[in-house]
C-alpha cells in the first residue's frame, strides 16, 4: 500500500529477485492509496490532532486500502502478516525475514508525512517494523528491503540454498571475510588456509573470523550469541 506505486518493483525487478518475479516464484501487487482518497484531489491526509507540523494519513482512508489489500487473506497473521514500515517499529532481523519467507503473503504499508493515525494501527493490530534508527521520506525503500530479505529465502530464488546458510546473521554471527582470484593483489595474498584444501581448517578459520568480527563490530549480537551458546 503506497502513494507511489510506480516505485515498485524498483530494484526488486532486477537480478535474481527480478528473475524469480518473472518466473512466478513470487508475486507483487501495488495498491495505490490515492485511489481510496476523498474529494476532487483524492486527499488521503489531514493536519495532526492537537496541532504540529506536517500531515497524517487518515485512518478511514488507510482502512479502505487495507481491506482491499487483505481481500482473501487468511485471518492468521503468521500466514499473512500486516506490517507498517515505521522508524519506531521493532528492528527487522534475519529471523523475522525467515518467518516472512514462509508466509503465504505479506501486506506492507508504506507511510508518508508524519505517519498514520494511531487508531488504524490499533484497530488492525498492525505490526510495526523498522529497518534502522533513521528516518526516510517514506516507507517504499524500507518495504523493498523487507521484501528482498524475505523473497531471497524462498525456495528456488537464489538457486543455491547453501548461500543463505553461511551468510551474515544465519547463525547469529556476522559473515566471515570473502576472497577470490587473483591469489595476490597489490602485494596482498589470500590467507593460506583458504588455499590449503583442508576443509576442516577452512571451516574453523571462517568460524573464528565470524566470531572475531561479531565481537568487535556488533557487541549486541555477540552477547546474544554467547547467551545462546551458554543456554541452548
Amino acid at each position: 500500500i503506497t502513494l507511489f506505486p510506480e516505485a515498485f518493483p524498483g530494484v526488486l525487478g532486477a537480478s535474481l529477485t527480478g528473475k524469480a518475479l518473472d518466473q512466478g516464484l513470487w508475486r507483487l501487487e501495488t495498491v495505490d492509496l490515492r485511489t481510496f482518497g476523498e474529494g476532487k484531489h483524492r486527499n488521503v491526509d489531514d493536519t495532526p490532532a492537537g496541532g504540529g507540523a506536517g500531515m497524517v494519513l487518515r485512518a478511514d482512508i488507510l482502512s479502505r486500502a487495507i481491506r482491499f489489500a487483505q481481500r482473501g487473506a487468511p485471518d492468521d497473521r503468521r500466514k499473512w502478516p500486516l506490517i507498517y514500515l515505521s522508524p519506531r517499529g521493532r528492528p527487522f532481523t534475519q529471523k523475522r525475514a525467515r518467518a516472512l519467507a514462509e508466509a503465504d503473503g505479506i501486506t506492507l504499508i508504506c507511510g508518508r508525512f508524519e505517519g498514520v493515525d494511531q487508531r488504524v494501527l490499533d484497530h488492525y493490530d498492525i505490526e510495526e517494523i523498522s529497518i534502522g534508527d533513521y528516518v526516510l521520506t517514506g516507507g517504499e525503500i524500507a518495504a523493498q528491503a523487507v521484501i528482498d530479505a524475505a523473497i531471497r529465502l524462498r525456495p528456488g530464488v537464489l538457486g543455491n540454498a547453501a548461500s543463505t546458510e553461511e551468510e551474515s546473521f544465519s547463525h547469529g554471527l556476522l559473515e566471515h571475510p570473502q576472497f577470490t582470484r587473483p591469489a595476490t593483489w597489490e602485494g596482498i595474498d589470500i590467507p593460506e588456509v583458504l588455499t590449503s584444501g583442508d576443509h576442516g581448517r577452512v571451516a574453523r578459520w571462517r568460524r573464528e573470523m565470524a566470531e572475531e568480527l561479531t565481537r568487535s563490530r556488533r557487541p549486541d549480537l555477540w552477547k546474544s550469541y554467547q547467551n545462546r551458546k551458554n543456554h541452548p
